[in-house]
């Protein structure tokens, strides 16, 4: 059972960079055609795609994003972790690192971590 966690700190002061780390049990993030995805939901609004790290390690980001964001991982501790900075308020919201799986046509979210509340407030 392939199971996600995304840690980091919950209160963020505008300008600074949020950091969340994502760690995945039962499962390795360099396995073939899994891509590595963080997705956020300001409170009252949808889902919001910000971008993933793929199995080989390549990266792909939203472009609305694109300027702040930045994905890495350590393979040695099965993680991954998002990077975004210069937040502002606007960057409030549940953060949820998710699991897809592509191969050719065939695309699925198949899990996702709990979430976790980040606010951005000084």
């Amino acid at each position: 059972q392939v199971q996600l966690q995304e840690s980091g700190p919950g209160l963020v002061k505008p300008s600074q960079t949020l950091s969340l780390t994502c760690t995945v049990s039962g499962g390795s993030i360099t396995t073939n055609y899994y891509y590595w995805n963080w997705i956020r939901q300001p409170p009252g609004k949808g889902l919001e795609w910000i971008g993933y790290i793929s199995y080989s390690g390549s990266t792909y980001y939203s472009p609305s994003l694109k300027s702040r964001t930045s994905i890495s991982r350590d393979t040695s501790k099965n993680q991954f972790t998002l990077q975004l900075s210069s937040v502002t308020p606007e960057d409030t919201a549940v953060y949820y690192c998710a699991r897809v799986y592509a191969d050719g046509p065939s695309i699925s979210y198949d899990y996702w971590g709990q979430g976790t509340q980040v606010t951005v407030s000084s």
